[in-house]
């Protein structure tokens, strides 16, 4: 019963529900700090102005030589195809490792989510409840039991078998007094 054991395991891992509240405690903790971050912003709105007013006179300079930039990266583009084979497959080689590097720190984020989440949850059960170890399922699963069909793919009941003996049939039903 394998597909059992995966449910019985999935219902009673709480990993998944410590780091929902990990996740969310983390997100209570970085809203509290809204407030101040636009205060600070608001005091720094005039730089950003007179930064932005820069960026834009360095952005247009760099547009009035851009033609003869591209025309100069054009004419530098490597003719070998190897080469341009060996650059294509370095690159995506790094790109599998930073994929799995991902992978791993995703992991890493979810395990310290869980963890805060597990400490969320100690501080907020009452001190007289114990700790448990694992979720309780509120459902066994029986194994032998078939899932249930759509209604309008159920079969039909069967009929109810005729009785052998019609007259004793006719003794057991009751009826009506008029």
């Amino acid at each position: 019963m394998p597909i059992t054991d995966e449910i019985k395991k999935t219902l009673t891992d709480p990993t998944p529900l410590y780091a929902l509240a990990g996740a969310g405690d983390l997100a209570y903790e970085k809203l509290r700090e809204v407030p101040g971050r636009v205060e600070a912003l608001a005091a720094d709105r005039q730089g950003a102005q007179d930064k932005a007013t820069a960026r834009l006179h360095e952005a247009q300079e760099l547009l009035a030589g851009a033609p003869a930039k591209v025309t100069e990266a054009v004419t530098a583009f490597p003719t070998d195809l190897k080469v341009l084979q060996e650059r294509a497959q370095g690159f995506a080689l790094q790109q599998v490792a930073r994929a799995v590097e991902l992978a791993v720190r995703a992991k890493e984020t979810y395990d310290e989510l869980a963890e805060r989440g597990k400490v969320v949850v100690e501080k907020a059960r009452p001190h007289g409840d114990a700790e448990p170890t694992e979720l309780d399922p509120t459902i066994e699963l029986d194994p032998t039991i078939e899932p249930a069909l759509a209604p309008e793919t159920a079969p039909a009941p069967a009929p109810a078998p005729a009785p052998k003996n019609p007259a004793k049939a006719r003794k057991n039903t009751p009826t009506v007094a008029e």
